[in-house]
């Protein structure tokens, strides 16, 4: 690929997702929605833990973190998504590439630190209950939560300036549908060997540490479920894992798909990447509230309705 200085780098383009015109309207329309639901309901979450005063336990305030992170990332991505159907709404400048880039992962990283901790908070709740209030008391939940931002800004960081350190050509056009990694990496003019190694071990060992410290959570947490000898006490414990499990699945799904395959060209990488970055933020607020009896009875009550039999 022919380099230029890149200082003269001035703007990328964003292909995009391909589609039919006849579809563009609707497209437009569809994921414009989506990012309005998905802001307005993880919105939704945040005010019905800040005015129920029973949710104000260490659950809620790290489900408060994981609402923001998600309106956050969709912030970040599908807005440009919506422009791409507009004529010339592809276009983005090279810092808003970097800048676009870093708060993905910033905010991506730190959302994998926070299934974690989540999972951590779930363990001592069932396995541990006696020491739970004394173990997660305000001082542990506020550590625990900066330490997933602070572990996501480095980890970002790290990978922005690994990726913006090299050369670009002339070539603007990011086979994808936002300034991501792989897709970067494609436009550079140097080798990309060492970027493409550093990305698949980095993301590979961050994801894969907090994956198997998740499923050692859960190894303890079904052997103490399965002690409980009421059926409605192991429902109750059951019922407030699976919204976690669920969601910790259709993060590192998609996550496993695009990042762990270096150099992977697959045109099935944009429709997994719309999923991970358009879908779930929308879906973990159904999630979390169709699946937890004080969530929903907390957001009835911030629209003035009680549920049957309260």
């Amino acid at each position: 690929m022919e380099c230029g200085n890149q200082s003269q780098l001035t703007h990328f383009i964003l292909v995009g997702l391909p589609y039919p015109p006849a579809l563009q309207v609707p497209l437009f329309l569809f994921f414009l929605l989506i990012y309005l639901l998905t802001l307005g309901g993880n919105l939704l979450i945040l005010l019905a833990v800040a005015c129920e005063r029973r949710l104000h336990k260490p659950m809620y305030w790290f489900l408060c973190h994981l609402s923001f992170l998600d309106m956050t990332v969709s912030s970040v991505v599908v807005p440009k998504v919506v422009a791409g159907f507009i004529p010339g709404g592809g276009a983005i400048s090279f810092h808003g590439c970097v800048a676009q880039l870093f708060f993905f992962h910033f905010l991506g990283c730190t959302e994998c630190f926070l299934y974690t901790v989540m999972a951590y908070d779930r363990f001592l709740a069932i396995c541990k209950p006696l020491h739970y209030n004394v173990i997660m008391d305000r001082r542990a939940c506020l550590c625990l939560a900066v330490g997933t931002w602070l572990g996501g800004s480095l980890h970002s960081l790290i990978e922005t300036a690994l990726t913006f350190h090299l050369p670009y050509g002339r070539d603007t056009q990011v086979g994808y549908i936002f300034c991501d990694i792989p897709a970067v990496l494609k436009l550079a003019c140097g080798d990309t060997a060492l970027n493409e190694l550093v990305t698949f071990f980095d993301v590979g060992f961050v994801a894969m540490t907090c994956f198997l410290l998740i499923l050692m959570s859960y190894v303890y947490i079904v052997s103490s479920i399965l002690r409980i000898h009421s059926a409605e006490g192991r429902h109750r414990a059951f019922s407030t894992c699976v919204a976690h499990i669920t969601v910790v699945a259709t993060y590192y799904v998609p996550l496993v798909f695009i990042y762990l395959r270096p150099g992977s060209h697959h045109p099935v990488d944009r429709v997994v990447c719309v999923f991970y970055t358009t879908v779930t933020p929308l879906l973990n607020p159904l999630i979390f509230t169709l699946r937890n009896k004080e969530m929903k009875e907390a957001l009835m009550r911030l629209g003035g309705r009680k549920l049957p039999g309260n």
